[in-house]
């Protein structure tokens, strides 16, 4: 069985049959989900410039 390490909180956590994973739990998958929403967490690089979309409201 493969062991893995719950990236939210590091609690370990069984891979196969976890339907979860990466995560140990609900509760650590939807904390993880929010600090994406709320911008916590981001990709480096450069800033995207406006949309063509966003340039026709000027």
């Amino acid at each position: 069985m493969r062991i893995v390490r719950c990236p939210q909180c590091r609690k370990e956590t069984s891979w196969q049959d976890n339907v979860y994973r990466p995560f140990c739990s609900e509760r650590c998958r939807t904390l993880d989900r929010g600090a994406w929403v709320s911008e916590a967490y981001h990709i480096p690089g450069e800033t995207a410039g406006p949309t063509p979309a966003e340039d026709d409201h000027e």
